[in-house]
């Protein structure tokens, strides 16, 4: 059966004390609205509607941005979460399906989760996500009647019985579309809040004569974020999580607690991963590889047997072939080596292409940008690149050629060619001492005038 995904967006998040909506905060490198995105995208839905409200352009801008199939609603005004699903109702009006209502602001549902509530649909009409929580606190509470839930009763409507209850609302729900948008219409305000509770949807379905039961996952899969404190602690469960799945995968993490991941690192077998390593968005690491300490990468794919750092930076556009080296305070930037090449000290490479064995030298610097366009640098296989050699683009270095130390290149470099492009060095008999006699008289002179 077809899925449907409306994913709730539209709070404004004061507690987070920011100009940006609360669920463009990120963790792991990405929005958490994202995150609620992938999750539900497990399901292979047919439609995503997010509900904006707060920063709705800069919201629809992020939704689209990670699926431009995304389709973006605005609650004007917030009177509930009931209403804020009724916001989907005139673009999911014909859907026939499931529709399962996730929050932005709900990072860690899992995709498994989601499957066993669309499984669950198959005896109850409305399923919803419950948890037994620690400490109960202010969330609502779920009243059961045997298997069957009966209502969902809002803290501050509980009764000190009701409040005893441990079972607790996710507000996760899932339902047939026609029939949820069909509950919504008879959902009203009259509560402690004033505002229509998505939660009261289960029990108008009980006195309809629908069914509604539930599905319990882990507390910690349903953790709202509303504080910079909350945005934080997320973020420690998520790099834990990665951290985790990068042993279950076989990697080696030296220093774990010091690596950094992004929401959608991948790292392959046998590489290892030493101390303070932070990984951004967009980077692929093959099996065998080794990344050194304190490195910084994003938006690379590494091969496998390759070595990076320490202290090294690949930005996005970086492409390593198998056993490269890459080392101390490199820079790789928009370029691919192939097999074998080295850059190990302190080089910047960008817009380029790195032939196979060739040997970049320390200081290397491919001077890619005039200032208003960027260029790029073709460097051949085997070919040896002199320290503090600079390449200015475009230009091209041949399969076997050198360039001697020093040099400023301008013009391509024939295959199997030496390069020497530099000033010929011109010394002057007793120059260096009489100069620096004049300079430390002069400093003498200055300390007595003081």
């Amino acid at each position: 059966m077809a899925v449907a995904l409306i994913i709730l967006g539209a709070g404004k998040g004061t507690r987070m004390q920011s100009n940006l909506p609360k669920v463009m905060h990120e963790i792991g490198g990405a929005p958490m609205l994202v995150h609620a995105i992938k999750a539900g995208e497990e399901l292979e839905p047919s439609r995503i509607v997010v509900v904006a409200g707060h920063g709705a352009d800069v919201v629809e801008a992020g939704a689209l941005d990670w699926n431009p199939m995304t389709q973006v609603v605005l609650q004007k005004e917030q009177l509930g979460t009931a209403h804020a699903v009724a916001q989907a109702k005139d673009i999911l009006g014909s859907f026939e399906g499931n529709a399962i209502v996730l929050y932005g602001d709900t990072p860690f549902i899992s995709a498994q989760t989601l499957e066993a509530m669309i499984d669950a649909r198959a005896t109850s009409d409305v399923v919803v996500l419950g948890f037994d929580a620690e400490d109960p606190a202010t969330y609502g509470r779920l009243v059961m009647d045997g298997d069957s839930l009966e209502r969902i009763v809002e803290f501050k409507d509980a009764s000190p019985q009701e409040r005893r209850i441990s079972l607790c609302n996710s507000g996760v729900v899932c339902a047939d579309a026609k029939v949820l948008f069909e509950l919504i219409e008879a959902v009203g305000n009259d509560n402690a809040s004033g505002e229509y509770y998505l939660t009261d949807i289960v029990s108008i379905a009980r006195q309809s004569g629908r069914s509604a039961g539930i599905v319990i996952c882990d507390e910690e899969e349903t953790m709202g974020v509303n504080s910079r404190a909350e945005l934080a602690r997320a973020e420690a469960i998520f790099q834990n999580f990665k951290r985790l799945e990068a042993f279950d995968n076989g990697v080696t993490l030296q220093a774990p607690d010091t690596v950094i991941f992004a929401h959608d690192t991948f790292i392959g077998r046998d590489t290892v991963i030493e101390p303070n390593v932070v990984f951004g968005n967009g980077v692929s690491v093959e099996s065998g590889a080794r990344i050194r300490a304190f490195s910084h990468l994003e938006g690379c794919h590494i091969s496998s047997g390759a070595v990076v750092g320490p202290y090294a930076r690949l930005r996005p556009g970086a492409e390593l072939g198998e056993d490269v080296k890459v080392g101390n305070f490199v820079e790789i930037k928009n370029a691919v080596l192939e097999t074998g090449a080295k850059v190990n000290h302190l080089s910047y490479v960008g817009d380029a292409s790195i032939g196979a064995a060739a040997n970049l030298g320390a200081g290397t610097i491919t001077c890619n940008y005039d200032g208003v366009f960027k260029h790029h640098t073709d460097i051949g296989a085997r070919a040896f690149i002199g320290s503090n050699t600079m390449l200015v683009a475009p230009v091209r270095v041949g399969a076997d050629a050198m360039t001697a130390s020093g040099s400023v290149i301008t013009q391509d470099v024939p295959d199997a060619d030496l390069a020497i492009a530099r000033v010929k060095q011109d010394n002057k008999t007793g120059l260096g001492k009489r100069l620096m006699d004049k300079l430390r008289a002069a400093k003498a002179k200055r300390s007595e005038g003081k």
